[in-house]
This record gives structure tokens, C-alpha cells and sequence, in this order.
């Protein structure tokens, strides 16, 4: 009885001793759960980021800034590659090593670098005598390119080395600036350099090109560094995406030339040319002055001129005013009114006179050549005659995209200002007086006249590519907003606009404007400027901005054309010379073949397998130029391709079965002839600038290795 007592005793303490071991268990399981599971904290700090601290690095990979590009690929922005020299002057630097480290003789190498440098040798010996660890050679040593690090480095300095970092670089230089934009250095709290976009398109595309940060994190050890085989963890940056801009580089090209000879000649104090797909609303190309160069970002204006600069147009709007008066239904062009001046007077008694820029004027005229010697009381009396009411003129210039932003992709777009409710303010607003416009609205606007009465939205950015993919993000299409005239308006308002450039002046304001081949329709403005301080207009000789808005050719409108000077130093029309030598240059850029020029012209068929000799006699017979790729005699591909429309003096490449590899003669060809010909010789090339090609890499007749790379040099 007693035992069996004692055996119960015992069961029962094994009892209570298992499930003591068992809620122990059950306690450091929960608790083993519980720190796995849970980010609790650690003095001020979550376990989580405590173990970060203790055992592990994580360093930030930087992503690679999108490229900017023209509508064809060639490159306007890019992240390159920079280095710096630098010069070990330390001895302790050469400590255990077999070969010097550090700079041995000061006098040989400040003799050997210094023209590499850009700086004189005695110069350059006091810098490398100087008592430091190490030193930079001065701004010469800085940004130098892959090349000029490579012929330095082969030197063979002891104490000479480099820094590398990146840099965004612009390779034209003071090149459609606006439009691109510039960047800056910025630092984030982590301490990582970034690039930052200000102005044009790498400020409004800032977060796009910039791409996004990686890191790489790794087990250390006590001292800091990196345990071999230890565990890593890397995510890759996501390089910026590439935008290619609507901007086409040979346009472009022949607008800042116009632009800058506009600029010297004239002496204003500022002044644009924009041209513009009179089919699809992008923008071609645009050049302003003051301008600046994204490289070295002397930059006197922060206001883009196409967007964020309003200013009162003038006689240009005469276009918009009589559209409206013509859709309206109530528009006869015979009608006559009075010349010279028209009086209005206020409720106050005060009375306002308009005049003609010719005050005398012209007697009676009809409206239409009212609009071809742009009277400003012919305008006026559109509203005095009620041909319109003040309204209808409100309603049209809103409809026509005046008075509000256009959300074209730059910052900081002002939306001009249309707004009149006195009859001298709706008169004035007949003719540009009182209103302030941006180009970019106007270049809206004449949309209209090129496409039957279709409002298009004007755009800048073509496309934009991922870099990883090679797929499109986006890719622009034309944007149709509204219908706001109709055929028959368009067809009467394109008669007025021809009617403005004529042969002879006495019969329009725009013969400056005139070529015989190139059919050129636009209107000319002459705008007062208003004087914020004294509250009125100001009167001098040269107090005035010169402006004109035009379309070509006439019959289809290819391009659109607009531009507007500041204050030149006299009343000499700059502006026409401008513009005349950018139509003539893109009208045979891009083919444009009219009624006047069509016999100019030569259409190239297709020539492939075609006996070479027969078909470059045809050609030559024809005045073009001919350049041959190879000796055989028969042709296997052709640069331009069939069906396209040349000028007399074209280039036309053939390149033949048997091609030998001999480099033709580039110089005096255009960017888009030389590199056509070099793609049909299927050989690795750069091109350096843009324009027409100076000097080439290779001489004419040499041989081109598979290996080898042509450059050719290009000025404006």
C-alpha cells in the first residue's frame, strides 16, 4: 500500500516536471517566433536595421541619365565620361612598391605635361612642389575625354594619375538650348551626386531621364570591409529613359544660323525663330538670342522665350481677327471703308485715336487690301461695322487657343492675357494692341490655316524609349483638339495672307518677304511696346517689336514659320533675310516641290541590279552627284531610295557588287548626305558637330579597315 502510494507520488512529479519542460519549450518557441517575425526594438533602434549597422554595407549604384536626341537619333544630351588628372607628390606613396608612385622629377614632368594641361611649365612646377599628399593641375587637367586620359596615361609619369566621374555633355553646344535644357549638380541627404534638369526638357523630363538608384549590400567585418564569400545582395539601378525630341538637327541647324545673323545685324535686344510641322504641330526647331550654351551655362535669360515670354503681337493677329470675321458669315471682302484713322470715344468724353501705320492712308479701300497693307482701321471697323461683336472676338481668340496655356512640355507656360471690354480695347485687340500672346499659341493657331480649320496641339517630345526594354513608352501622335473654321474660311484667309507678300510694296506690307520660286504666304506685325512705368506706349524710332507669322508653300503647307525681334537699331526688315534663307534651305531639305520650283526637281527610281555606267550617266546627264562605292558594275543598293523627288545638284550614292572598301570624298557634304553614304558602306563612323563636313579621318581613295572608324568634322 505504501509503495504503491510512493509510485503515485512519483508519477505525479513526473507529470508536473513534463509539462514545466513542455511550457518551457512552448515559452522559447513563441519567443524564437517572435523575434524572427517581429522588427522589435533595440535601444533607439529596430532590430532589423541594428543587424544592418552591425554586419552589413549597403552602398547606392547610381543610375545612368537618360540621353536627349533629335527626331533622327543623333544625340543633343548624354552622361559622359570625364577624369581629372591628379599628381602624387608624397613619398610615402611609392613605400613597398618596385616602381615609383609619386612624382620624382618635378622638372620633367611639368616639361613633358604641360601642353597637355594647358598651362605653362613654370606654372605647372610650382604646382607639383607644392608640400601636399597629392594634387589637381588646374582646370586644364579637368573634364578631359577617354582619348585624352589615354595619351596622357601613355606617358608613363611616375606620380600621375586620375580621377573619373560623369558628367552631362552637350555636343553642340549653343544648339536649340531652350528646347534641351541644362543640369546641375545636386547632392541628396545620403550624400550621392545627382544630375538635375533646369529648363527645357531635363527640367520637365527631370524624373524620367533620371532613372532609378540600385544598391548593392554585403556582409562586413569588424573592421569595415568586405568578407570574401560572404553574402550579397545586389539591385540594379534602372538607367533614365531616352527622349527623342521633335527638334530636326539640319532645321534646326539652318535656324540658329538665320537667328545669330539676325542677332549681330540687328543689334536687338532679343529676338526667335521657331518653325513648325505645318501637318502635325511639332516643333522643327526654335532659336532665340540671348541664348545659351548648356555646357557652360552663361545664361542671361531664365525665361523660355517660346512659353513663359507674353508680349503684345501686333499686326499678326489680323489673321485670327479677320478668320473670325470670315467664318462668321458676314465678311465681304469688296466692301470699302475709310483709311487713315478712326476716333472712339469713352463714357468719360475722353476720345482715343487709331491710325494707320500710314496715317494719311490709303483713301477708301476694300477690306481685303486693308488686310494686304495691314490697316489697322480696317481691322478696327470689322467690329465698328458689327461684321463681328466683341464677343464673337472674345470667343475666337479662346477658341483658337489664345488667352490659356497650350500644356506644351516646358515649364512655367504663361497663358498671355485676352481680355477686352471697352470698344478702343476690342479694336485694339484687332490688331494685336493690348493683347499679349506666346509664340507657342501662335504657332497653335496657324494650325488652323494649315489643315482646313483644324486646331492641332503643337508638341516637342517625338518619342520615349526604355533603355533596358528598347521598347516605346510613348510615342506622340498628332492631336487634333477642335474644328473652329471651315474649309471655305481657310481657302478666303489663305488668298489674304498671299495678298500680304507681293513683288510690289506699294500694294503689301510683306515684299521683303517675296521669292519668285517659293511660294510664301504670312503676315508681318509691328507692335508698340508698353511702358509699365509711365503707363503708356512707348514712341521712339526702334520702340517696337517686329514680328511675322507665315505658312509654305502655299497651296499645302508644309511648314510653319514665326518670329519676333525686340528693338532693333533701325527699321531695316532683318527678319525678312531670316526667314527667306531658312524656306529656300528646308524647302530643299525636305523635297518641297511647288508650281513655281517643280522643274528643279528629278525623281529617283529604283536602280538595283541595274547597269552602273548606264545608270550614272542618266544621273550625271541630269546634274546630279553621283558617288560610286566600289568597282563592280553592277548596283546593289542606293541611297536616296526610289521615288524620291531631288533638287538638280543632289547627291545620289550607288553602291556596286564588287565594293573595295576606298573612302569617297566627304567634304562640303551635308550631315544627312554623309552619313546615308556611309550606312551604304557599312563601316563604323562618328560625327563630330553638325553642318557640312570640313575634314574627314581617312583621305579620299584610302582603304577602310573592318576595325577601323571614320570620323568626319562638321561646322555650321
Amino acid at each position: 500500500m505504501a509503495k504503491r502510494k510512493i509510485n503515485i507520488n512519483r508519477i505525479k512529479s513526473n507529470y508536473i516536471m513534463m509539462l514545466g519542460i513542455l511550457a518551457i519549450f512552448i515559452f522559447f518557441t513563441l519567443r524564437l517566433i517572435y523575434l524572427c517575425t517581429v522588427d522589435y526594438k533595440v535601444g533607439s533602434v529596430t532590430i532589423t536595421e541594428f543587424i544592418k549597422n552591425r554586419n552589413t554595407q549597403e552602398e547606392i549604384i547610381l543610375p545612368k541619365r537618360g540621353t536627349i536626341r533629335d527626331n533622327k537619333g543623333s544625340i543633343l544630351a548624354e552622361d559622359v565620361v570625364s577624369y581629372t588628372i591628379i599628381a602624387y607628390l608624397d613619398e610615402s606613396r611609392s613605400k613597398n612598391s618596385e616602381t615609383p608612385k609619386h612624382v620624382v622629377d618635378v622638372d620633367a614632368t611639368a616639361k613633358i605635361l604641360a601642353p597637355y594641361v594647358n598651362l605653362e611649365e613654370k606654372v605647372l612646377k610650382t604646382i607639383l612642389s607644392k608640400d601636399a599628399y597629392q594634387v589637381e593641375l588646374g582646370p586644364g587637367g579637368k573634364n578631359l575625354s577617354q582619348i585624352q586620359m589615354e595619351t596622357i596615361k601613355k606617358l608613363n609619369l611616375p606620380g600621375i594619375d586620375f580621377t573619373q566621374s560623369t558628367k552631362r555633355y552637350y555636343p553642340n553646344g549653343d544648339f536649340a538650348s531652350y528646347a534641351i535644357g541644362y543640369t546641375t549638380k545636386e547632392e541628396d541627404k545620403d550624400g550621392n551626386i545627382w544630375e538635375k534638369g533646369g529648363l527645357g526638357t531635363e527640367e520637365y523630363f527631370d524624373e524620367t531621364l533620371r532613372g532609378t538608384s540600385g544598391y548593392v549590400t554585403y556582409e562586413k567585418d569588424r573592421y569595415g570591409y568586405k568578407i570574401a564569400n560572404g553574402r550579397e545582395y545586389k539591385e540594379d539601378a534602372k538607367d533614365g529613359e531616352d527622349i527623342y525630341l521633335t527638334i530636326d538637327s539640319n532645321i534646326e541647324l539652318f535656324t540658329e544660323n538665320a537667328t545669330k545673323k539676325m542677332a549681330e545685324d540687328s543689334e536687338a535686344e532679343w529676338g526667335f525663330i521657331t518653325v513648325a510641322d505645318a501637318k502635325t504641330g511639332a516643333i522643327l526647331s526654335y532659336s532665340t538670342f540671348p541664348s545659351f550654351d548648356p555646357n557652360t551655362k552663361e545664361i542671361v535669360n531664365y525665361i523660355d522665350p517660346l512659353t513663359g515670354n507674353p508680349f503684345e503681337p501686333g499686326s499678326t493677329m489680323k489673321t485670327f481677327s479677320y478668320m473670325c470675321a470670315i467664318e462668321n458669315g458676314n465678311y465681304n471682302g469688296s466692301n470699302t471703308f475709310k483709311s487713315g484713322s478712326i476716333t472712339y470715344e469713352a463714357t468719360d468724353g475722353k476720345k482715343t485715336t487709331i491710325h494707320d501705320w500710314n496715317k494719311e492712308g490709303w483713301g477708301n479701300i476694300s477690306y481685303d487690301f486693308g488686310f494686304a497693307l495691314s490697316s489697322n482701321v480696317g481691322a478696327s471697323n470689322l467690329l465698328e461695322t458689327n461684321i463681328i461683336t466683341k464677343k464673337n472676338l472674345t470667343d475666337c481668340y479662346n477658341k483658337y487657343g489664345f488667352g490659356k496655356i497650350t500644356d506644351f512640355t516646358i515649364n512655367r507656360e504663361s497663358s498671355g492675357r485676352v481680355k477686352f471690354n471697352y470698344d478702343i480695347d476690342a479694336a485694339s485687340a484687332t490688331f494685336g494692341q493690348g493683347i499679349t500672346v506666346t509664340p507657342i499659341q501662335m504657332i497653335k493657331a496657324l494650325t488652323i490655316i494649315a489643315n482646313d480649320g483644324r486646331l492641332l496641339k503643337p508638341y516637342l517630345i517625338d518619342k520615349i524609349i526604355d533603355n533596358e526594354t528598347g521598347e516605346s513608352n510613348y510615342e506622340a501622335t498628332t492631336e487634333v483638339l477642335d474644328t473652329v473654321a471651315s474649309p471655305g474660311t481657310i481657302n478666303k484667309l489663305k488668298e489674304l495672307l498671299k495678298s500680304v507678300i507681293c513683288e510690289e510694296k506699294e500694294k503689301c506690307t510683306g515684299s521683303a518677304y517675296y521669292m519668285k520660286d517659293y511660294p510664301l504666304m504670312g503676315k508681318t506685325g509691328t507692335a508698340q511696346i508698353y511702358n509699365e512705368k509711365t503707363g503708356t506706349y512707348m514712341t521712339g524710332e526702334s520702340n517696337y517689336i517686329y514680328s511675322f507669322a507665315g505658312l509654305y508653300p502655299i497651296d499645302e503647307p508644309q511648314i510653319i514659320i514665326y518670329s519676333a525681334i525686340k528693338e532693333p537699331k533701325d527699321t531695316e526688315n532683318y527678319i525678312a533675310v531670316a526667314i527667306k534663307d531658312i524656306v529656300v534651305n528646308i524647302s530643299k531639305y525636305l523635297n518641297i516641290a511647288t508650281d513655281n520650283n517643280k522643274q528643279e526637281t528629278y525623281k529617283i527610281d529604283n536602280y538595283i541590279n541595274k547597269d552602273l555606267e548606264t545608270i550614272k550617266t542618266e544621273l550625271t546627264k541630269n546634274n546630279m552627284q553621283v558617288y560610286v562605292l566600289g568597282t563592280g558594275d553592277k548596283i546593289i543598293n542606293q541611297y536616296p531610295k526610289e521615288n524620291n523627288k531631288l533638287y538638280k545638284g543632289s547627291v545620289v550614292a550607288l553602291l556596286t557588287n564588287d565594293y573595295d572598301k576606298k573612302v569617297p570624298n566627304f567634304i562640303g557634304l551635308s550631315y544627312k548626305d554623309s552619313t546615308n553614304i556611309l550606312k551604304l558602306m557599312n563601316v563604323k563612323y562618328t560625327i563630330e558637330g553638325k553642318g557640312y563636313v570640313k575634314e574627314q579621318s581617312i583621305k579620299e581613295g584610302d582603304t577602310i579597315k573592318d576595325d577601323t572608324t571614320i570620323t568626319l568634322k562638321l561646322n555650321k
